[in-house]
């Protein structure tokens, strides 16, 4: 059995029948009193954020989660459909699981799946992805009431805010974690 000693950024623990991965921790020793371990905890089924703190030394499950990339097929409008890429299975996840990534997902397309007991856990994207400009109004030159920006629909269907002299058809690549856009990418 693990203590909390052995923590680090990452770690999945079993904490009353739920798994949490570990986002940050800290082992604080104070100048009186025992040590203790002051962590920052996600709940793998639901996303919430708890922080929680351990004493140090403290007994704690570490549960194993196997993370593999796989390819991204296809969605029916209820599950999205992906491709291991070493035994070319496929894996059925609900629109539950995959969230946001939803908005970045390209069909084709590299994912890191998180799975536990069989069950998918969440699906993590690359920083960043290449996607395509389909709709977005001209940009006006004197338009300057939005700090030089402007509504964008890429070929996924996410909307994204980009610079005035960005036009449809334009490749720009963007951040997956924050939908921000990060420049234009050359053919």
């Amino acid at each position: 059995m693990a203590t909390t000693n052995d923590i680090k950024n990452g770690s999945v623990l079993s904490i009353d029948g739920q798994l949490w991965s570990v986002i940050e921790f800290q082992h604080v020793k104070p100048g009186k009193g025992g040590a203790f371990v002051r962590s920052k905890l996600r709940n793998l089924r639901t996303q919430k954020v708890v922080d929680r703190t351990f004493n140090a030394g403290t007994k704690i499950d570490f549960e194993t989660v196997d993370r593999r990339d796989y390819q991204y097929l296809y969605n029916d409008g209820t599950d999205f459909f992906f491709m291991d890429n070493d035994t070319f299975e496929q894996l059925q996840i609900s629109a539950d699981v995959v969230g946001d990534a939803s908005r970045f997902l390209l069909e084709n397309g590299t994912a890191t799946i998180s799975m536990h007991d069989g069950e998918a856990l969440q699906i993590d994207l690359p920083p960043s992805v290449v996607l395509e400009i389909t709709y977005t109004e001209p940009g006006l030159q004197g338009d300057r009431s939005n700090a030089g920006t402007k509504n964008a629909t890429v070929e996924t269907g996410a909307e994204i805010q980009v610079p005035l002299f960005v036009d449809q058809g334009t490749k720009v690549k963007v951040d997956t974690r924050t939908g921000d856009y990060l420049g234009r990418v050359n053919d």
